[in-house]
């Protein structure tokens, strides 16, 4: 009588998962940032910011095989101020406990007066092959104004450089509607930032947040129709320039998405490290303490570690994805709709369909989308699709 030969164990189905990883430390806190960060020079608390991140990685990771970590995000703060040291050893902790994908988007937030070669290069070779760098103006004056520490000059000589390395993807962020700035300003600026020839554009308004420098100092913005009128030149001019929208602030060459920062917008996993670092993970949604020495704390056993935690329903979840998949170009597909959520979407296509005749929404085949136009206003939309989960 034979013997059956064992057969091996079946594969856990590995989940696609994003990381991002909060640097809470800048030079200067922007006059207009209300995101956790502080201005900080002590090495030796990086140094226990560093450690307890690798150590909190380990909680997550250790032992699992279960996940496919296809994009990594630092954001920040001025995650570049870490140096890039620490920032190799933080890719490598994740590496050695979680495992990066082959072929994963690895993208590192900079400051044009906080990177030169040396840090470029150690970045690249660690494997990084991102670089979103804060530019928001071509204009020395509206940087002077916004608190940023750098001038055009060393944004065009910072790309320079990340393309000297090796860096074939960057992504640069602009910001319109900046006090007294003009519509021959914020042109310009678009210009400039074109012939930098990056792979991707942010384009974001300027938003006087409560509690920032800025805010108190209440200054005269461009008036509302001005603002409108810069977002659509930006629209049309990057369409020109060979940028597809693929969401409200968001424009990239063909192939160059940011894959990490999509993830929030179609619901998929990402877990966040570091203070304030947010997660959408298991069903939840969960974010750590904003304080470092706090975050430090909690990792080590010795405080609170959770900021705030909830279970995000799946009944809830339909109407999130909405409002957040009508910010892309994408839209919103009925068939896919359908498929994820067993829900018709004919009573949300009811409350779309009255803004189609003003422009604000269009539909092909069974796909919604806001226009251009629509996503100005798309707050506004939104509230009135999703309003009481048209119950």
């Amino acid at each position: 009588m034979g013997f059956r030969k064992k057969q091996p164990p079946k594969p856990a189905i590995r989940q696609s998962l994003g990381v991002y990883i909060h640097v809470p430390f800048c030079r200067k806190k922007c006059a207009y940032c209300d995101f956790y960060s502080r201005p900080c020079k002590d090495e030796g608390l990086m140094d226990r910011y560093v450690r307890a991140v690798e150590r909190h990685f380990g909680d997550y990771f250790r032992g699992s095989e279960s996940f496919d970590i296809d994009t990594v995000y630092f954001g920040g703060g001025t995650p570049s101020l870490l140096g890039g040291k620490r920032l190799r050893q933080l890719l490598n902790a994740l590496e050695k406990t979680g495992g990066i994908a082959k072929g994963a988007e690895i993208t590192v937030e900079c400051n044009p007066e906080s990177v030169d070669k040396k840090m470029l290069r150690t970045l690249f070779k660690a494997g990084v092959n991102r670089l979103s760098m804060g530019v928001q103006s071509a204009h020395d004056e509206e940087l002077l104004a916004l608190g940023r520490l750098h001038t055009f000059q060393q944004a065009r000589q910072a790309v320079a450089d990340a393309k000297e390395v090796g860096f074939s993807n960057i992504s640069l962020d602009l910001i319109y509607g900046l006090p007294d700035q003009t519509m021959e300003q914020w042109k310009d600026s678009v210009e400039k930032i074109i012939a930098l020839e990056p792979q991707h554009i942010s384009a974001y308004a300027l938003k006087l947040e409560k509690g920032t420098p800025l805010y108190e100092e209440n200054p005269e913005l461009p008036p509302e129709d001005v603002q409108a009128d810069m977002y659509f030149y930006a629209v049309e001019r990057l369409q020109q320039a060979g940028f597809e929208q693929y969401e409200i602030s968001n424009f990239a060459q063909k192939g160059y998405r940011s894959r990490h920062n999509s993830r929030y917008w179609d619901l998929s996993q990402y877990l966040g490290f570091g203070p304030s670092a947010h997660s959408f993970f298991g069903g939840r949604r969960f974010s750590f303490i904003a304080d470092t020495q706090g975050y430090i704390d909690g990792v080590e056993g010795n405080g609170p570690l959770l900021e705030e935690a909830e279970e995000v329903a799946s009944f809830h979840r339909h109407g999130e994805y909405i409002m957040l998949k009508l910010r892309t170009t994408d839209g919103v597909d009925e068939e896919e709709f359908y498929r994820r959520f067993r829900l018709e979407f004919t009573p949300y296509a009811q409350r779309l369909s009255k803004y189609i005749q003003a422009g604000y929404c269009q539909k092909e085949g069974g796909v919604w989308r806001l226009t251009p136009k629509g996503m100005m206003v798309s707050n506004a939309i939104l509230t009135d699709v999703l309003e009481s989960e048209l119950l």
